[in-house]
């Protein structure tokens, strides 16, 4: 068995059956060839080099948002994670658990750190996975081939990382609908709780979604939070580190939960080495267009891996 078969089999791999992931099975239908990329080119040695990709998941949601787009690049030849941030998908913790943002993120991290020595990743960040990625690109910028921002939040590198959120806030370009935020202690010492509810999923994060996929994330939603009031006590990414990993931001042009006009502000506040568009689809842009995605991100990898 060749090098990509063996490894791109379900990267976090045999462990989906027992933690509760889609498995196999599951989303054999769903790979289809993605067509116009490049093949996996071989090594000296005439062994396939796997390009791999980690896709880090956004508020509330998973790991398992990204099935259909890992299905569809693991068919072609890549490699692909798509971890459970901390209180996140199936990992077990509540959110009162993961106190801090790092806290959140240590899965991520963890991962990183265990790559072996000279290999690199492509990273990608959904909506808050954003923030995921720049903290990790600053510890680990020696890791990362590039970081991707799909219709996330980007943090410049002079301001602290809240920055992005405090103006999103700030300008109301969301309205927050049935969004349920909440303290979860009285002494403010843990970050506000969000849970989004059916009504924002349905109108602003999943408009072009299928009533299937609407229902499905409906029922694996799980709170969780900004981390705003942590990510105010922190200092700015470095320019020597964040500043210093190549990065491509995805614009998602029918997104009304971070739509494209703040994607683009971000954007001229700190600019990307390439900057990429998906037409027609929404905010869990994995889920309405996987197909476009996918074709998106193995064109980065092939580009920046």
């Amino acid at each position: 068995m060749n090098c990509c078969r063996a490894c791109c089999h379900f990267c976090y791999g045999d462990q989906a059956d027992r933690r509760g992931r889609p498995v196999d099975s599951q989303e054999a239908g769903l790979r289809t060839t993605i067509r116009d990329t490049p093949p996996v080119p071989p090594m000296a040695d005439g062994k396939v080099a796997c390009k791999h990709l980690v896709l880090v998941h956004g508020a509330c949601i998973g790991g398992w948002s990204y099935f259909k787009v890992a299905a569809r690049l693991r068919s072609a030849g890549y490699r692909v994670t798509a971890p459970d941030l901390g209180a996140s998908g199936v990992d077990p913790r509540p959110l009162r658990e993961v106190p801090t943002f790092r806290d959140y993120t240590t899965p991520l991290l963890g991962l990183l750190g265990s790559l072996p020595p000279g290999e690199k990743v492509v990273l990608v960040g959904h909506s808050l996975g954003g923030i995921n990625v720049a903290l990790a690109a600053e510890l680990f910028p020696d890791k990362i081939a590039a970081a991707v921002f799909l219709c996330a939040f980007m943090p410049d590198h002079t301001s602290r990382p809240s920055h992005v959120l405090e103006k999103f806030i700030e300008g109301k370009w969301l309205d927050w609908m049935d969004t349920e935020f909440k303290p979860q202690d009285a002494e403010g010492k843990l970050p506000t709780s969000m849970l989004f509810g059916p009504q924002i999923a349905q109108e602003r994060l999943m408009q072009l979604c299928s009533p299937e996929d609407v229902t499905l994330a409906g029922s694996l939603l799980r709170v969780s939070s900004m981390f705003v009031e942590d990510l105010q006590k922190q200092q700015p990414f470095t320019e020597g580190r964040y500043g210093s990993v190549r990065k491509v931001y995805v614009v998602v042009n029918q997104d009304l939960a971070i739509p494209e006009g703040f994607q683009r502000w971000m954007i001229g506040n700190s600019p990307v080495d390439e900057v990429k568009e998906i037409d027609a689809a929404d905010h869990l842009v994995m889920l309405s267009r996987p197909d476009e995605l996918a074709r998106c991100l193995a064109d980065i990898a092939e580009s920046y891996a």
